[in-house]
């Protein structure tokens, strides 16, 4: 798919799965990476795409990310992906520093990212955020202040899905459900793809590149008339 996109938190994880569907298909891409440099570059250099060392957060780094991929024409597409989470555990023995920390990059980060390619994007354009089936599931005793984070990015998308529609661009969400990446591990459960497989109902976890499909579905033609949608990827659940 020919065309222009940011995409946030695309050093590693559904983020990198998502540099690489766009590239593949004929896109360019500017990705932000907060820590991994080795990986970003790696990634860059695999896909031509540009990386972008970016604090998701971080209002100047937002603006110096979407910046760089002025300089190569027209944004036609973006993708808010950056998240976090914390170890898992009940919301009484949440640390404030990883509430503070999981919202910042959740909500504020995906905020930020929508504001400024709101401000880019052109008749034609979309935005796509990466949501969670935890919305909606809740996620009791592991991270509900995760899936709280993730529910306000769903209000995000349908708000401003109505505020942008007017001017001919489309917003969106892919709510991934348990995907194999090194997220996981910040929880404290690396394995935990495999824990749950056996309550999702196709019987795995998902892959990113699963996620990223639905990304550049969403961001394509196809999906022209597709907007203020929560596509669930999440394996049945």
């Amino acid at each position: 798919m020919a065309g222009l996109t940011v995409v946030t938190g695309g050093g590693r994880g559904i983020g990198a799965a998502i540099v690489r569907r766009l590239s593949a298909d004929g896109g360019r891409v500017v990705f932000s990476y907060r820590a991994d440099t080795a990986a970003a570059h790696a990634l860059a250099a695999e896909t031509g795409a540009i990386a972008v060392r970016a604090e998701a957060s971080d209002p100047g780094d937002v603006d110096r990310l979407f910046d760089t991929a002025a300089e190569l024409g027209a944004l036609t597409g973006a993708v808010a992906n950056a998240g976090t989470t914390s170890p898992v555990g009940t919301l009484v023995e949440l640390d404030v520093r990883d509430l503070r920390r999981v919202v910042d990059v959740n909500v504020v980060g995906a905020l930020l990212c929508a504001r400024r390619a709101a401000r880019d994007l052109r008749e034609g354009g979309a935005l796509v955020a990466i949501s969670s089936a935890a919305a909606t599931l809740g996620s009791p005793g592991e991270y509900v202040h995760y899936a709280a984070s993730k529910a306000a990015v769903d209000a995000m998308v349908v708000g401003l899905a109505k505020e942008l529609g007017p001017r001919g661009v489309r917003v969106n969400a892919v709510a991934a459900g348990t995907v194999r990446t090194d997220i996981h591990r910040v929880s404290g459960v690396p394995d935990r793809p495999d824990r749950v497989a056996a309550a999702i109902p196709l019987g795995r976890p998902g892959e990113p590149e699963e996620i990223a499909a639905a990304v550049a579905w969403l961001l394509s033609p196809e999906a022209s008339f597709t907007t203020g949608a929560v596509l669930r990827s999440a394996g049945g659940l």
